[in-house]
């Protein structure tokens, strides 16, 4: 299953500039667990994109730990909205990252 969350800033540039470092450091660990295939920020940078793949199981939980976790939301500089994703055109390519 895959999903995408919009990461969207509540607070300043500044305070998100203050957590970023943080905020990727968490990142990165989830994509070491194979969980975010991409990440970034949108363009104005009012917030951003994750793409993840999660295992069988119950989606929803999930997705609230990936958000849960995240020095954004812990710190309330963001807010996650998550939306679970079934690829049809394309899947095949996304499977093979």
């Amino acid at each position: 299953m895959y999903a995408i969350a919009v990461v969207r800033y509540r607070q300043p540039i500044e305070r998100v500039v203050e957590m970023t470092d943080a905020h990727r450091a968490y990142l990165r660990e989830l994509e070491a667990k194979g969980i975010l295939l991409a990440s970034g920020p949108m363009d104005p940078r009012f917030g951003g994109l994750l793409l993840l793949r999660l295992p069988e199981g119950d989606v929803l939980t999930q997705l609230e730990q990936i958000r849960d976790g995240d020095p954004f939301v812990k710190h309330q500089i963001a807010q996650y909205e998550l939306l679970p994703w079934v690829p049809g055109i394309g899947k095949e390519r996304l499977d093979r990252l």
